[in-house]
């Protein structure tokens, strides 16, 4: 039997739970009900248009409120952004590991408001370069979307979850040892 007073094994539990129900409404209500996905994702596209021709790209863009959203540099096949690529999942993911472990509730809410903010910034960031690597290398867009990027993403929303623990949780280095 788990001992529930430990701090990993309550973590656990805590961010099991609360990310497995977040996920269920945003597949089973947000998905299915609304158009929050499409719309967030025209969003994610529209923004991504602005920086490539801020930079002086000439670009193309199929907004639709079905699953087929594409952003592209004219020349280009350009890249579909679909509902895993909006990043709300890793919103979701980013906020109960913060939720699940110590820490102040108000600091929390700031905290969590600047961490799904900045993930989505770079997640803007990571389409801008894909679509920027579709146009140039198109042969090594694949790679560098599931690999590289996925990388990327990943390791920043662990260093924001370790700036968590160590600045911001209360919770110091002799009180996780024990």
């Amino acid at each position: 039997m788990p001992n529930f007073k430990s701090p990993l094994v309550r973590f656990l539990l805590i961010s099991s739970i609360l990310y497995t129900f977040l996920f269920l409404i945003y597949q089973f209500v947000l998905k299915r009900y609304t158009n929050y996905d499409q719309n967030f994702i025209a969003h994610i596209i529209n923004v991504s248009d602005y920086l490539l021709k801020a930079i002086g790209y000439k670009t193309f863009k199929t907004l639709q409120e079905n699953d087929y959203q594409v952003i592209g540099i004219d020349g280009s096949n350009g890249v579909w952004i679909g509902s895993n690529c909006n990043a709300i999942k890793l919103f979701a993911l980013f906020s109960v590991f913060i939720i699940a472990f110590p820490g102040k509730q108000k600091q929390k809410y700031w905290f969590i408001l600047l961490g799904i903010l900045s993930i989505h910034i770079l997640n803007i960031i990571r389409v801008v370069a894909l679509t920027i690597i579709a146009y140039y290398s198109p042969y090594s867009l694949d790679f560098n979307h599931t690999y590289t990027f996925t990388f990327i993403v990943y390791l920043f929303i662990f260093l924001l979850w370790l700036i968590w623990i160590n600045k911001f949780s209360g919770v110091n280095n002799k009180e996780q040892e024990t």
